[in-house]
């Protein structure tokens, strides 16, 4: 034994065990040819035998050449086949014997019954090894004097059957079990014996061992018996084997014993003097005799086999054994074993009882009661309720009528249903079968599981055997009928039978997937209903279920009898799988075909499944099952299994081609690769699958998805003629196109052949497949070539999954919803949404945030340096190039991280879409960035040329002031002066010097904007009664957001204003704002000052804006309306023309500037006063002028920072659009101000800049006010540092080149161009200043001073942070709100696109509202329309797509309706959004108000609408964001 297991490499199987989970995996390709090397005999054989190749047992050793010539060693080392069958068994565990020996019984082999232990002899029966085993066969009866057919199926260890046993006593010249196959199959070699291939004399581990197999007759007149006959063989000699001899005795119905002879005095001759007493009947075959048959006493018979020909012998072996089975007998079932003295039973373990015993706990239950009732009584979630829920759930896409109340009815149904399944879900069975479940660990759990569906199966198999015999009759005859010319009422009879025969089928059939499936209910319920309860067993189902997929049970999918997928079920199952497994990567496999056409089974084959495949279990619905990618190929691939999806056949039963073309898309759609299974050569069925198929994948062409097919064709009679294979591509080959072309038709869609929609070769991507069976059932074992037809195919799968990189679970979890939802729709195109790819382009969406602002960030420091150059005079052109150049870095580090994110993020397959044009946006947006600060630069250049003159006038004016404050100095003592005399003094002579200085300066008045405003609108002849009355309410600032225009008009005939006319006249009002505000900024205000004109232009073009616009309209305005659109621009352009002029009159204005200079003045006045030295004064000038510009380098640069540190950290601003829009709709809900809610509604980007400088002040002065003053502290030292570092530099130049003042100010100022912006340095009167070392310690102690008192004031100095160049939240609101602001047409609510031009990719936004919102109303009533345009792309209603439209767009077809609705992706999400529900409810009053209409009628709020609180209203924002990132 130790040897032999050397030899097969099994040495470390013997004491821990092989399992299933070992097979159940993909490996390397299995070896085909008859002979292997020894150390992959075991595992070939075994991989073989899972294939269903029954010649796995006739592989041998391939010999290594040798120079040895000795024969007999070469023969001693060929392992005998039985010996290796025998030691696999022995080596394996439970589950892996009971799969080997299902396999086994698959190929029509015989069972190992009685096993003798290799070593200690002990004899042990596997009756566990048979549990799973069904055998099926058909017994004629005479009934009403014709015969009836009668079809049996039942477990094997069950049945109850005669048994006949053959032994031999003594050594023979024939062979046993040769003899035994002629009689049970003289087709097949059911028992091995000495004549097949690879035999040998010498065999280990076969002598002792009995091995049973059952004759099924096929119920036709060539049946060797008429009944079910279980066949005995005691292998090796029984005389050495008492113990199997007499248990055998025992338990047959019939003994044939083999004798070489009948003389006396042989060791056989006591043992046949006892059968002879028995009365068991008895055949005796004797080997030197060759007479025929002799009945030598009643029930005995004796036979000689000399010379004789074998089917004679088998011939007359086979009429003796009828005729003593047609007289009454004993009976044989398996399970009797169990009770065998001496005999040890593989059940009889302690865990396996275990498992048993509980199995049998829950299925007692059962005792007693029909199956229908058994479901009805103990599974109630997963039957009529289930059922009506899933109606119900369908209905919502196709609502008519009042589409938010018919649907808000709905709910409340399918709520209340799963109220009742909660209250139902307390079931006993559910109980006892997850608390073993939870309770046991692994290996008692696959024992429970297993034992359960064993007994499970027992309860079922009569019934279903009965129904199943009167379905495939009556099956067949609808085919036959279908395939008449005349369609008679004989077929409509015969399918409404067949429906009726489909249901009972259904209530019969009973498995684990029905308990799985109550469990899947049970938590569907519970977690839609939330609510306390004392069973909380639910919240740990699916960790359960996932335990089970993850170890290798298949796991429904889609319930097939309700034609539904659980999504929630699902979701939360492969939640708990990814949980256990991590994201793994996996190869979707997925199979579609008719009924019957072996899917189930093939896959099976293929990769060693469990999907359910016995008498009556065709797959109902779909189920998927995980199969591991073996280590020794993982390298070879991109994932880390393979997902096999089963689904129920096409046209089954009475099955709709609706059904068909859902199940199809669902099954595509899912899978990475389609196996298109196509049974048999029937033409026309052909021709319905295929047109099935096809229009499937042209679906999956239209939504943008890339799933690959294999054709498989079974069932063909000649597979190796290739003429015939060439003909078959070419008719499937034109088939295809022609389908295509119909499928073009149907949706649309431009294609001429097959593979225009799918990458498809005919020459590779068809598999012919050999009949599954060598024979007709049920004793013909699988074809053998079918066996290699399935290693073929595996071979083309595997190839092909090399080149995907396959999904992850997560995205397979997404994807399940995603066409689900759609499907549900129907209309299946323009419902589909791909949630992972819209989760993994809102993170690129992140990302190219990240990348815009590192872009931006450096733009705005690159821009800070050039603005204090120009500022110092340094500059007077910007360059492009120079600005790229300077960005070049910045660029190419973004560039990184970009191909960076794209080539290496787990998702890189699906972003690969995207990578160049975002390569172009990052690019297009540097260019922007560059034209930008361009303009800005250019214009402050400009501004600085306009300046030129006070400039050089300044430093005239600097120098003249410097001699008068050093000359009025003289004239007093500061001794005898204080302060206030001091101030006096120097405020006197101040007057005197401005106006002597400014004599010659004109002073640049204050602009009159509101006297300018008046004027132009009493010129234009409007009454000033009318326009004071405008300002005085106020009327006029609210004309951008009111809800109801028909005060501002005249209708022409009576009508009221249609919702297309109100938001016309919206868009009129934005786009003269919009126009009106960039002709204004045009104008050089900064530059040359404001001017009246500028007003007046903006008042003739908002006039012409009117006049052109109600050319065309039903209706007139009032003059109100064009008054208050006048005083409302005018506000908005008046703003930026006031702030403008102010800057310009800063600028040029000498008074303006004489008086920032005072302060300055009198403390160089005051110094010389004190006595002070040039150096101080100078000093205390230097330290005057750096403050001024230190205290703007410190704000400008706390202002990049903080926006920096917001857009990093702060999570309102650190996402994409869409993230910012829910912290927005949150803002919105806590402070419930409906004014605010409104100009979101009108106005939306209005909204989001008032929201975001809002955020930043919370930032900046409340929650993170310290932070701030961090980052202003840090600024003011390193700025400082900077001063104090250009001082030293400066000083240390001028003493090494020996330099004077005028040298050190220029150096200083060198040093410092780029830093600060500095007023020129006069050093006119300090020419005397020579110890540089001094002034510039003077310098430092007055620059210690101004740090120390910015850092004491800071809290100010945050506050006025505002008052500068850079302003924190106008540079977020120029990062964020450089994104799409395009409205759904239907709700205006707005596209949450981060990129601002996002073509080819369409809007989205997940917040859609209900229209209410926007006062849009039923035509020519006043009732509020409340619908959700989510909600009616789903229903049956349609819309007008423009107000004088003639036909009506179904909403199922909104994309259809013209250019505005195109570009739109509205997809049915059933309005889940508690939000905009919340908002209607709370501010009903205040929006009937708005809009002039009212919640009545057919706007009537549903009630379920009010019992949503603003907290559930703000939480449905975070879900749905969620939703949108996962």
């Amino acid at each position: 034994m130790e040897r032999l297991l050397s030899i097969l490499h099994l040495q470390n199987e013997k004491a821990e065990k092989m399992s299933t989970a070992k097979f159940l995996k993909i490996g390397p390709p299995v070896q085909q040819s008859l002979e292997t090397s020894e150390k992959s005999l075991a595992y070939t054989f075994l991989q073989r035998l899972m294939m269903l190749d029954y010649r796995a047992r006739y592989i041998t050793v391939r010999q290594a050449p040798s120079v040895s010539l000795d024969l007999d060693e070469s023969k001693q080392s060929h392992v005998h086949p039985m010996d290796v069958q025998m030691a696999v068994f022995h080596c394996s565990d439970s589950f892996l014997k009971q799969n080997l020996v299902t396999k086994l019984s698959q190929c029509q082999y015989a069972l190992p019954l009685l096993v003798p232990d290799p070593v200690t002899k002990d004899i042990e029966c596997p009756l566990w090894t048979f549990r799973p085993i069904t055998k099926t066969w058909t017994v004629t009866q005479i009934k009403d004097n014709s015969n009836v057919d009668i079809m049996n199926s039942m477990q094997i260890c069950k049945a109850e059957t005669p048994m006949v046993s053959f032994f031999r006593l003594g050594s023979l010249p024939v062979s046993k079990s040769q003899l035994m196959n002629t009689v049970i199959n003289d087709r097949h070699s059911t028992f091995f014996h000495r004549n097949s291939p690879g035999s040998t004399k010498s065999r280990l581990l076969m002598d002792g061992v009995a091995e049973i197999a059952w004759y099924c007759p096929a119920g036709k007149p060539n049946d060797s018996f008429t009944d079910c006959i279980a066949f005995c063989n005691l292998h090796g000699d029984a005389l050495s084997f008492e113990k199997q001899r007499e248990i055998l005795t025992e338990k047959s119905s019939v003994t044939v014993v083999l004798v070489p002879t009948l003389e006396k005095g042989q060791k056989s001759t006591t043992v046949i003097q006892d059968l002879f007493k028995s009365p068991k009947p008895l055949i005796i075959l004797v080997a030197d005799n060759d007479c025929g048959v002799v009945q030598v006493k009643k029930r005995k018979y004796k036979m000689g086999l000399k010379d004789r020909n074998q089917s004679d012998v088998s011939k007359e072996l086979k009429e003796i054994i009828t005729k003593i089975l047609s007289r009454p007998h004993t009976f044989f079932q398996l399970e009797s074993m169990a009770e065998v003295p001496g005999v040890t039973v593989d059940e009889d373990d302690e865990v396996c009882q275990k498992g048993k015993a509980a199995a049998m706990q829950t299925v007692k239950m059962f005792q007693g009661m029909k199956i229908s009732k058994i479901k009805e009584e103990f599974l109630p979630c997963q039957g009529d309720l289930w059922h009506e829920w899933c109606r119900i759930n369908k209905e919502l896409y196709h609502l008519k009528g009042n589409t938010e109340m018919e649907k808000s009815k709905k709910e409340q149904q399918m709520m209340e249903i799963r109220q009742n399944q909660c209250k139902a879900s307390c079931s006993e069975v559910i109980k006892s079968f997850t608390d073993s479940l939870l309770s046991f660990p692994t290996k008692e759990k696959e024992y429970f599981l297993k034992w359960t569906q064993i007994l499970i199966d027992a309860l079922s198999t009569d019934d279903l055997s009965s129904i199943l015999h009167i379905y495939e009759e009556t099956w067949t005859e609808v085919v036959s009928l279908k395939k008449k010319v005349d369609k008679s009422a004989l077929l409509i009879r015969k399918q409404s039978e067949l429906e009726q025969i489909s249901k009972k089928l259904q209530s019969v059939t009973f498995g684990l997937e029905h308990i799985f499936r109550e469990m899947g209910q049970i938590y569907e319920a519970h977690r839609a209903v939330q609510a306390e309860s004392s069973h909380t067993e639910w919240v740990k189902y699916p960790e359960l279920a996932a335990a089970m997929m993850i170890s290798g049970h298949p796991v429904e999918l889609m319930d097939g009898d309700a034609g539904h997928v659980p999504l929630t079920w699902i979701s939360s199952l492969l939640d708990e799988v990814i949980k256990k497994l991590g994201d793994q990567r996996v190869f979707v496999l997925s199979a579609l075909g008719v009924q019957s056409s072996g899917k189930s089974t093939m896959l099976n084959a293929m990769f060693g499944l469990q999907f359910a495949v016995s008498a009556g279990r065709c797959t109902k619905g779909a189920f998927m099952q995980l199969v591991k990618v073996s280590e020794e190929i993982k390298k070879d691939f991109q994932f880390d299994y393979f997902l096999v999806v089963d689904t129920e056949g096409l046209k089954a039963g009475n099955t709709t081609l609706h059904h068909d073309n859902e199940l199809a898309t669902f099954t595509v759609g899912l899978g990475n690769m389609t196996l298109i299974n196509i049974f048999g050569e029937n033409p026309a069925e052909m021709q319905d699958v295929l047109q099935i198929v096809v229009q499937a994948f042209m679906r999956m062409k239209k939504v943008h998805l890339s799933p690959s097919c294999v054709f498989v064709h079974q069932n063909i009679t000649d597979i190796g003629a290739p003429k015939k294979n060439m003909d078959e591509k070419r008719h499937l080959q034109e088939r295809l196109d022609e389908m295509a072309q119909l499928a073009a038709k149907e949706e649309a869609c431009d294609a001429e052949h097959f593979c225009d929609v799918i990458d498809f070769d005919v020459q590779k991507d068809v598999k012919y497949f050999a009949q599954l069976w060598e024979g007709s059932p049920p004793m013909a074992p699988p074809n053998p070539g079918y066996s290699e037809s399935i290693q073929e195919l595996k071979n083309i799968i595997r190839s092909k999954a090399k080149c995907s990189p396959g999904i992850t679970l997560s995205h397979f979890k997404s994807k399940i919803h995603d066409l689900w939802n759609a499907l549900m729709n129907e209309n299946f195109v323009f419902s589909f949404k791909n949630t992972l790819e819209i989760a993994i382009y809102r993170r690129l969406e992140v990302q190219y945030g990240n990348w815009t602002w590192a872009l931006r960030s450096n733009m705005l420091t690159i821009e800070n340096k050039l603005h204090t150059r120009i500022e110092n005079g340094n500059l007077d052109t910007v360059e492009r190039s120079y600005l790229l150049k300077k960005m070049s870095k910045s660029h190419e580090n973004v560039g990184k991280k970009l191909k960076n994110f794209f080539e290496n993020d787990k998702d890189k397959e699906i972003l690969v879409q995207w990578r160049g044009r975002f390569e172009k946006k990052i690019q297009d947006f540097q260019e922007e960035l560059v034209r930008g600060v361009t303009k800005k630069l250019d214009e402050v250049i400009q501004q600085k040329k306009a300046c030129k003159k006070l400039d050089e006038m300044k430093s005239e004016f600097e120098n003249k002031l410097l001699q008068k404050s050093k000359e009025l100095a003289h004239h007093f003592n500061a001794d005898s002066k204080n302060e206030e005399e001091l101030k006096k003094q120097f405020n006197d002579i101040w007057s005197y010097w401005v106006k002597e200085l400014t004599a010659d300066t004109k002073p640049i008045e204050d602009i009159q904007l509101e006297e300018d405003k008046e004027n132009i609108l009493q010129d234009l002849g409007f009454e000033w009664a009318l326009i004071n009355e405008s300002k005085t309410s106020g009327r006029y600032s609210k004309i951008s957001v009111i809800g109801n225009y028909f005060v501002y008009i005249f209708v022409k005939k009576q009508q009221s204003l249609q919702c297309e006319d109100q938001e016309l006249i919206r868009s009129l009002i934005r786009n003269v704002e919009k126009e009106s505000l960039d002709a204004v900024m045009s104008k050089p205000v900064k530059t040359r000052g404001y001017s009246p004109i500028y007003i007046q232009e903006v008042a003739k073009n908002v006039q012409e804006k009117i006049t052109k616009f109600k050319s065309d309209k039903r209706y007139d305005f009032r003059k109100e309306f064009t008054v208050d659109l006048l005083l409302y621009v005018f506000d908005r352009v008046g703003i930026w023309l006031s702030e403008s002029h102010k800057i310009y009159k800063m600028n040029n204005n000498v008074l303006t500037y004489f008086e920032n200079k005072k302060t300055q003045y009198y403390n160089i006045f005051r110094s010389y006063c004190e006595g002070n030295s040039s150096a101080v004064v100078f000093g205390e000038m230097i330290c005057g002028k750096l403050k001024v510009s230190i205290v703007e380098a410190v704000c400008n640069k706390t202002a990049i920072d903080l926006a920096g540190q917001m857009r990093c950290t702060f999570p309102v601003f650190c996402g994409n659009r869409l993230n910012l829009e829910k912290h927005l709709l949150k803002s919105l809900a806590e402070k419930e101000d409906f004014d605010a809610f409104i100009t979101y509604i009108q106005n939306p980007r209005q909204q989001v800049e008032a929201f975001i400088k809002e955020r930043v002040n919370t930032y900046m002065f409340r929650e993170c006010k310290v932070k701030a003053l961090d980052i202003l502290e840090r600024n003011v030292n390193y700025i400082s540092k900077l001063v104090c570092d250009a001082l030293d530099d400066a000083t240390n130049n001028v003493k090494t080149q020996k330099g004077d003042i005028d040298m050190w100010a220029k150096e200083f100022s060198s040093f410092l161009k780029d830093k600060l912006t500095l007023d020129a340095i006069s050093c006119q009167n300090f020419s005397d200043i020579n110890n540089f070392d001094f002034l510039k310690e003077e310098i430092k102690k007055s620059l210690e001073s101004i740090r120390k008192e910015m850092i004491q004031k800071k809290d100010e100095l945050l506050d006025k942070i505002k008052e500068f160049r850079h302003k924190p939240d106008q540079i977020l609101i120029d990062q964020l709100c450089n994104c799409c602001w395009k409205t759904c047409p239907f709700c205006a609510a707005v596209c949450t696109n981060t990129v601002k031009d996002h073509s080819p990719d369409d809007h989205s936004v997940p917040f859609h509202r209900s229209s209410s919102v926007s006062g849009v109303h039923y035509k020519n009533t006043e009732i509020m329309s409340i619908e959700f345009c989510t909600t009616l792309v789903a229903s049956e209603l349609g819309f007008y797509p423009k107000k004088d439209a003639d036909d009506i767009i179904p909403f199922k077809k909104y994309r259809t309706a013209g250019p505005r609705y195109a570009n739109w992706n509205i997809t049915p999400d059933e309005s889940k959004l508690k939000y905009w529900k919340w908002f209607a409810c709370r501010f009903q009053k205040e929006l009937e108000d708005h809009y002039g209409y009212k919640f009545t009628g057919q706007g009537q709020i549903p009630s379920e609408w009010k019992t949503y609180t603003k907290k559930q209203a703000v939480q449905s924002l975070d879900e749905m964001y969620i939703a949108n990132l996962e």
